[in-house]
């Protein structure tokens, strides 16, 4: 498990690089169909353990770049 604080400071330092920029910030559509396919293949039970390590992978860098995107829309409406 991942100690918060680390989260925290991780997501502050994205955030603050440049917030604009990271509210931008979407995935790839390539890497966004992949990450369906990894989900569709986990709800049909056929996910390899490589492929969930994929997915897993994926789901902790989606909160992290949740919680830097809220993170940075408070830094803009800050500065505005």
């Amino acid at each position: 498990m991942i100690s918060t604080k680390i989260y925290d400071e991780i997501v502050e330092f994205i955030a603050k690089a440049n917030p604009e920029q990271v509210v931008n910030f979407f995935i790839s559509p390539q890497s966004q169909e992949r990450v369906e396919l990894l989900i569709s293949k986990k709800k049909e039970g056929n996910l390899s353990e490589e492929e969930n390590n994929e997915l897993e992978y994926f789901l902790v860098l989606e909160h992290i770049m949740r919680l830097a995107k809220a993170r940075a829309m408070k830094h803009l409406s800050q500065a505005a």
